[in-house]
């Protein structure tokens, strides 16, 4: 597949009702995919640099390699969510649920994750240089670097 369009997508989901959505490796950057129902959909490896989710439900998706520079994921629930592997450098997660998500190894530089669900979310080997964290809920998250209190303290955005 290559690069979809919002109302090709919503035809996918139709499609699907009821089973799991598939868009491996599909390029669905700068595409408007706000408050769509992605639950359990398989989005290895696409490319959603400067996609907007905001508000979408993405919960338990796989997001494993998935490029999301600068995305707008705002208020959008990742619950359980693997994202490992991905690219979220300068994405915007503010008030996004990511509760139980998977994020080992993901590059969220200079990422916006103010005020953010990220409870018994793991982090560990994930590269988390000038990401904004302040309000962001992180009890019981893992993998957390030794600097996490500059990253919650800190006002950048």
């Amino acid at each position: 597949m290559g690069e979809l369009t919002r109302t090709q997508v919503i035809e996918i989901i139709a499609m699907n009702s009821g089973k799991k959505v598939t868009l491996r490796g599909v390029d669905l950057s700068t595409v408007d995919l706000r408050s769509l129902d992605l639950t359990e959909a398989n989005l290895q490896y696409a490319n959603l640099n400067s996609a907007t989710l905001h508000q979408a439900c993405l919960d338990k998706a796989n997001l494993y390699k998935t490029r999301m520079e600068y995305a707008d994921l705002g208020e959008a629930t990742l619950r359980g969510a693997d994202l490992r592997e991905a690219v979220l450098i300068g994405a915007d997660f503010r008030d996004a649920d990511l509760t139980d998500a998977d994020l080992r190894n993901t590059d969220l530089r200079s990422a916006n994750l103010r005020g953010a669900i990220l409870i018994r979310a793991n982090f560990w080997r994930a590269d988390l240089t000038d990401a904004n964290l302040v309000f962001a809920q992180l009890d019981g998250a893992k993998g957390l670097p030794a600097d996490i209190d500059q990253l919650i303290n800190k006002e950048k955005y």
